[in-house]
């Protein structure tokens, strides 16, 4: 019996990596569905936008914020905000943990929302948001409408 204890370790523990790489496909499989239904090709507006204690909202009132898919993990954003439309780009991480917006310049309303954003909350209908590897007092809720 002990001779096929090595043959019996080894085949349990490619059985366990093999499951757990089946349950991280899954996993991916699930965020990219969710990011795919919830968030890519919706309309959104910001509903909060602070930094530390000036609360910005109103700078946004009139935009409606859409990120358009060229994959899974990039694509155009659009902002109008009835009359113009701006364009600009998104992208995500592979875990969809981080969302990465950018945004003309020449728009000033637009430098607070174009940075590296990580996901608080994931809930519909909102997004909430806080900076990137910071903890600068900034945050941003964006509703689907």
């Amino acid at each position: 019996m002990k001779k096929y204890l090595p043959f019996v370790l080894l085949a349990s523990l490619l059985f366990c990596l093999s499951c757990k790489k089946a349950v991280d496909n899954i996993s991916q499989s699930t965020l990219q569905k969710y990011f795919d239904k919830y968030v890519i090709g919706n309309n959104f507006k910001v509903t909060l936008a602070k930094d530390s204690t000036t609360d910005l909202t109103s700078n946004y009132t009139e935009y409606t914020f859409v990120l358009l898919k060229t994959d899974f993990y990039h694509g155009p954003l659009k902002a109008t905000n009835g009359t113009n439309e701006y364009m600009g780009t998104w992208s995500t991480n592979d875990d969809y943990s981080k969302l990465i917006i950018t945004l003309p310049d020449s728009i000033p309303e637009f430098n607070f929302l174009s940075r590296s954003w990580r996901f608080t909350k994931k809930e519909v209908p909102t997004l909430r948001l806080a900076p990137w590897g910071s903890d600068d007092p900034l945050i941003l809720y964006m509703t689907r409408q």
